[in-house]
């Protein structure tokens, strides 16, 4: 039992809903901490990077729809990073299988997901899958000091008198 970081993002259908107190109260079960959360909008730049790894996939178009909120005409996710021991495994249990009508009934994508006409799996909740994923999102959607632990190495970087943290 290692600790660990694992990003949660309660997407736009989730937010439209009014499910993130009961997504969060979900989570809570895992007795992790909260190290960064914050409500955004999703560019079309940003949901591109966030799923770069699924851009041939022929459901690419409408993931970028949704992740973006253009599917519910609301563009909010809550992004969170969550932090403890075995946080990927505890987190992607309470979440359940990516596939809605797969995943447990008691889990969040279980009790709260669907499956749309067109084939999408309008789940409600990401789950970094990995520690490698879990860097990559966190670097992708927070900047350094958005996070309470400092989960990876940083550097200060400066431009004329101004310095700030960011990434390595």
């Amino acid at each position: 039992m290692k600790e660990e970081a694992v990003v949660v993002i309660i997407k736009p259908d989730g937010l439209k809903k009014s499910l993130t107190g009961n997504i969060l109260t979900r989570l809570s079960e895992s007795k992790l901490k909260i190290i960064g959360a914050k409500v955004i909008k999703v560019s079309l730049e940003l949901a591109g990077q966030h799923y770069h790894h699924l851009k041939e996939k022929r459901f690419y178009p409408e993931l970028i729809k949704y992740i973006t909120g253009k599917l519910h005409g609301d563009n909010r996710v809550m992004v969170l990073v969550y932090w403890g021991k075995d946080a990927i495994v505890k987190v992607r249990d309470l979440a359940g299988a990516t596939n809605p009508e797969e995943a447990s009934p008691v889990s969040i994508r279980g009790a709260y997901g669907r499956i749309l006409t067109t084939g999408l799996f309008e789940n409600v909740v990401h789950a970094s899958s990995s520690q490698e994923e879990a860097e990559r999102e966190i670097k992708l959607w927070f900047e350094p000091e958005e996070v309470v632990y400092e989960v990876y190495p940083t550097k200060i970087s400066g431009v004329e008198q101004e310095t700030r943290k960011v990434w390595k």
